[in-house]
């Protein structure tokens, strides 16, 4: 099984980015997907999931409105796109996948990233003027 996410560099305060993560060796379309971020001295978090039975998402309130998740199963492909980049949003991104989630909002944000089943190896982004 391989994540392979990708998208991350530097952009100024404001600005958008688009990430992406490729998924092999695994169906995609039987698994919640999510991203995470880690931040230097800090523990990984939870930003989004989405749902791979109804295409539910949910988000944390400190992205809701600027980041949007989506799906494409066909191209085994999740993504982010993230606009109006503050640089507290600088960190690693991670593309994580699950078996069995992200059924709700409450599921979402008590799901920690131990309970994820793959992972991506990360991208950075750095939001910096």
């Amino acid at each position: 099984v391989q994540l392979q996410a990708s998208g991350g560099g530097l952009v100024q305060p404001g600005g958008s980015l688009r990430l992406s993560c490729a998924f092999s060796g695994i169906t995609v379309d039987n698994y919640a997907l999510g991203w995470f971020r880690q931040a230097p001295g800090k523990e990984r978090e939870a930003i989004s999931c989405i749902s791979n039975s109804n295409g539910n998402t949910y988000y944390k309130d400190f992205v809701k409105g600027r980041f949007t998740i989506s799906r494409d199963n066909a191209k085994n492909m999740l993504y982010l796109q993230m606009n109006s980049l503050k640089p507290e949003d600088t960190a690693v991104y991670y593309c994580a996948a699950v078996r069995w989630g992200c059924y709700s909002q409450f599921d979402f944000a008590q799901r920690g990233p131990g309970q994820y089943d793959y992972w991506g190896q990360g991208t950075q982004v750095t939001v910096s003027s």
